[in-house]
């Protein structure tokens, strides 16, 4: 578990945790509203060199950018369930060329790639927030471990 106590912070984790994904990295968050998905994807984005500014695809439900590689920010709260991000083609972003990030991952799970990696937010308090880095891959275990290092 680490422990954030700004926005600044999580943009930080975040843009440290871009620095071990690569194309085809599929990353979601889960946590209650208000719990900082956004801004941790907005550090996400910076890490991977996307230079303008990253938003919440709360409404138009994915936004793309391009950096050192593209970054596909989705928000998938508004959607009924996985037929609804099938229909949107869903496979151009988990599989493609770019780091994919999800936010509210969680309710389309199943169309989910074998390895991905799950970041699960709680908020204790004030600016104070906890990330929960889960694996789900051996690729993402090495991912995990790394981010640990970091000393957050």
């Amino acid at each position: 578990m680490i422990k954030v106590h700004s926005v600044e912070e999580m943009e930080r984790l975040g843009a440290k945790t871009a620095s071990f994904l690569g194309p085809g990295d599929v990353v979601i968050l889960t946590g209650e509203l208000g719990s900082g998905k956004t801004v941790f994807f907005r550090g996400l984005g910076r890490g991977l060199g996307v230079l303008e500014m990253i938003t919440s695809p709360s409404f138009t439900l994915i936004n793309e950018y391009q950096g050192k590689i593209p970054f596909y920010h989705l928000d998938v709260y508004r959607l009924d369930g996985p037929a609804d991000l099938e229909e949107l083609g869903y496979e151009d972003y988990f599989y493609g060329e770019g780091v994919a990030a999800v936010e509210w991952g969680d309710k389309v799970r199943v169309l989910l790639p074998e390895e991905y990696l799950e970041v699960r937010l709680e908020v204790l308090g004030e600016g104070l927030r906890a990330l929960e880095f889960i694996p789900h891959g051996s690729r993402f275990a090495t991912v995990v471990e790394e981010v640990a290092d970091c000393g957050y």
